[in-house]
């Protein structure tokens, strides 16, 4: 069979080096171009030297962008929604790893990211790119959102939990610490800094832009106490959720919630041992593997329930659940691609 042609938009960072790795040995893909306006005509192993003697590829300006199957769009925030129209011209299927197309309200984007949202009429023609959450939408889909690697470590871990209606939809705080990759998508010509976004770190102690999606994506949800500090590592996300039960509940119950939950899901564990030195979700175990963790802990005495989740940002919260969602959209396993089981020790 003909294999599905992709190619990169805004490649030249973390985020654009990542899903080019899963791409190029993804069976059922060849990587037509990859742009970067900075660095058009270097070999992309100028920017990701994991890659050399892996592919021959060099960096394309965004104006000789050829028509391809599927496009993943890996530019900085504020750029997709600029260039909607040309990419969907290019492309019948288009994966965006910014945060132009995430939400699904204007006004609510407007809230969040401070201007005004350029294409309000498309915001809906995107699915929201947690596949635990939106797979059956995903399989007809032309237009896929992938989620925030902040959002999306907190909405795994809370998920099962608000559906079942056990969590209190208004006390719910939420502490993510992340590597300092969180931000690798490529940066913008007129910015100043490194072309690694990642190296900027977008972390905040409050109003971080990703708890729009945890208020759009979680059910019956009113209000999350969200906050994201950094941590001395590159690559990794682990969320500490405090959910406070509208009832009283016990270990067992929590376990059959997040049994039911995602008992079939072939990129989520949960890790809850009695024993050793990883009882819990452990982000450095999860490097280069789109795997998310979850742990819990009940606390009987404040009835208080603390769940840690983890994953990589750049897999998992970035281009693994990307590459998740292209396997979905194409009629793939959804592991094609994506079986790399992590390291240890590490």
């Amino acid at each position: 069979m003909k294999k599905i042609q992709a190619s990169i938009v805004g490649g030249s960072g973390y985020t654009g080096g990542e899903t080019l790795r899963l791409l190029l040995y993804h069976p059922e893909v060849e990587v037509k171009q990859i742009t970067s306006e900075r660095k058009a005509g270097k070999p992309v192993t100028k920017a990701h030297p994991n890659l050399r003697k892996k592919t021959s590829l060099a960096f394309s300006f965004l104006s000789d962008l050829e028509d391809c199957d599927v496009l993943f769009l890996c530019m900085p925030h504020g750029e997709t929604m600029k260039r909607i129209d040309a990419f969907r011209d290019k492309a019948k299927r288009l994966i965006d790893l910014s945060a132009d197309f995430r939400l699904n309200d204007a006004e609510v984007y407007a809230k969040w990211y401070k201007h005004e949202h350029e294409k309000p009429a498309l915001m809906r023609e995107f699915v929201y790119g947690i596949p635990e959450l939106h797979r059956e939408e995903m399989k007809d889909a032309r237009y896929v959102s992938s989620a925030g690697c902040n959002a999306t470590v907190a909405i795994l871990g809370l998920y099962p939990l608000y559906k079942a209606g056990l969590a209190d939809p208004d006390r719910t705080v939420v502490e993510v610490k992340a590597g300092s990759s969180e931000g690798g998508n490529e940066v913008s010509e007129s910015s100043h800094h490194p072309e690694r976004s990642g190296c900027v770190r977008s972390f905040s102690p409050t109003g971080h832009r990703h708890v729009a999606e945890v208020l759009q994506e979680l059910p019956s949800v009113r209000n999350v106490h969200f906050s994201a500090t950094a941590l001395d590592m590159v690559r990794g996300a682990l969320a500490t959720c405090h959910v406070f039960p509208r009832k009283k509940i016990n270990e067992k119950a929590v376990w059959k919630i997040y049994r039911e939950a995602y008992g079939g899901e072939p990129f989520i564990r949960i890790v809850k041992d009695s024993e050793g030195s990883y009882r819990y979700p452990e982000p450095k175990l999860l490097t280069g593997t789109n795997m998310c963790d979850i742990g819990f802990k009940l606390d009987p005495d404040s009835n208080r329930l603390v769940v840690i989740s983890a994953i990589d940002n750049l897999m998992k919260g970035a281009g693994g659940q990307a590459i998740q969602a292209f396997n979905i959209m194409h009629g793939f396993p959804e592991t094609t691609g994506l079986e790399f089981p992590g390291l240890h020790p590490i």
